[in-house]
């Protein structure tokens, strides 16, 4: 399992939920897909973040690269600040660290 985090710098003055929903909406329907949270920083709302759960690294990569969330990037490019960072990280199950 691993927690992927997509970090966005927007415009100023850009709605950024429609982006949210439609990167969210696509990814639902990716395989290895668990879930995700939105997240604006709170001292500055130009800063958002996208934390996804995927079943397997290979599962986000297929979707990172897929036609449907390229085309949103490219949709919403005119909203961004700069190119979204991502970040991957494998889950370590809590029983190991009894070991």
């Amino acid at each position: 399992m691993v927690k992927v985090i997509i970090g966005y710098k927007m415009k100023p003055n850009k709605d950024v939920l429609p982006m949210l929903l439609k990167l969210r909406s696509h990814a639902m329907t990716c395989p290895g897909y668990v879930g995700s949270d939105n997240l604006i920083n709170d001292k500055d709302v130009s800063i958002v973040a996208i934390i996804t759960t995927w079943e397997d690294v290979e599962y986000f990569r297929d979707w990172e690269k897929s036609r449907s969330r390229l085309a949103l990037i490219k949709e919403y490019r005119d909203c961004l600040a700069e190119e979204p960072k991502i970040t991957i990280y494998r889950i370590i199950p809590t029983r190991k660290w009894m070991s």
